[in-house]
């Protein structure tokens, strides 16, 4: 069983910190399909350590999320640590986790994310700090590495156990491929030989299949599940139930997927407001629409929608075109 620290997961199927994605709405709704942990979307050091009002609010954390863990970015020692303090004694977070694999320039930039993938020194030291100060433990996502001429990624690991870090989780891929191309999952298998402390594997796990996959041939503790998962958490409760049984389970009906849709919104309006809220839905209304036969209409006018009403009309409208079309279908 995945175990980070004294923190014990029912199984090993991660949600991964998915920046504009992994709010309280989104990982409540995704834990309910089972996830074991669940992983908050990166938050700046400083906009902790500034009192940042937006910053705040993404602190949020709903007790029936639990455990939880939230990630924290930054490349100046003297803010992560006050930052990590912060989390520690002012937030239910069972887990401090550092970002070491955001592959975006305006991160990089700032020698914060994937940056710290060049110098397993600079992660030691920086690790180190933080454990020090805080009582939750600490872990890593990370990347294999920079790029093809810089995969330190035995290195970086060993360098965040020596700092007495509890897990990583690690991405298949380099900053320089982005989300391109194809995770090396060798480079995941040599990493779990080379540390002792739990290791999550990340990167092409599409399906419940991939997940089994990924855990027999490279022997990671836990499967981390990112892109998979939007507007689909039947991708987390399908995979632990293969896990667990060996069985494919259905996939969900089209309502089913639009009334999980509607949840997941309610759940935003109640942390963001409606305005805000019916705004950010529309591209996770999209995602859930996808591979929804004759979605086309559906996924252009979501765009046009304004309010939860209009969201509503047009999800449930699909559905009762959908169901009507397979009544007609059977009466023939």
């Amino acid at each position: 069983m995945l175990k980070i620290g004294d923190i014990e997961m029912k199984n090993p199927v991660v949600l991964a910190p998915m920046a504009g994605v992994c709010n309280s709405a989104f990982r409540l709704t995704v834990k309910e399909f089972g996830a074991g942990l669940v992983c908050a979307e990166m938050v700046s050091d400083k906009g902790i350590v500034l009192q940042n009002a937006r910053t705040m609010n993404m602190l949020y954390i709903d007790e029936r999320e639990k455990p939880l863990s939230l990630q924290i970015f930054g490349g100046e020692k003297k803010s992560l640590v006050e930052a990590a303090q912060f989390v520690d004694k002012n937030t239910t977070a069972d887990i401090i986790d550092i970002n070491m694999g955001c592959p975006v320039p305006k991160i990089t930039k700032c020698d914060a994310g994937a940056k710290w993938l060049l110098d397993p020194n600079k992660i030691y030291e920086m690790v180190s700090a933080v454990v020090d100060v805080v009582e939750k433990p600490v872990t890593v996502k990370m990347r294999i590495g920079w790029d093809e001429e810089h995969v330190f990624a035995i290195e970086n690991a060993q360098a965040v156990e020596r700092a007495g870090g509890k897990a990583v989780s690690m991405h298949g891929r380099t900053r320089v491929q982005m989300y391109e191309g194809q995770a090396n999952w060798d480079i995941i298998r040599e990493v779990k030989k080379a540390i002792n402390i739990p290791l999550i594997g990340n990167g092409d796990v599409e399906s419940p299949q991939d997940a089994e996959r990924m855990l027999k041939e490279t022997g990671v503790d836990g499967v981390m599940i990112g892109r998979a998962a939007l507007g689909n958490p039947w991708m987390i409760y399908r995979t632990v139930k293969y896990l667990e049984t060996g069985q494919l389970m259905d996939e969900p009906s089209v309502r089913e997927k639009m009334d999980v849709c509607v949840l997941h919104m309610d759940r935003l309006i109640a942390l963001k407001n409606e305005n805000v809220a019916v705004r950010e839905m529309r591209k996770h209304a999209s995602w859930y629409l996808k591979g929804v036969k004759g979605n086309g209409n559906a996924r252009k006018g979501i765009n046009e929608c304004e309010t939860r009403e209009d969201v509503v009309r047009l999800l449930y409208g699909l559905v009762d075109e959908i169901e009507a079309k397979e009544m007609n279908i059977q009466m023939v």
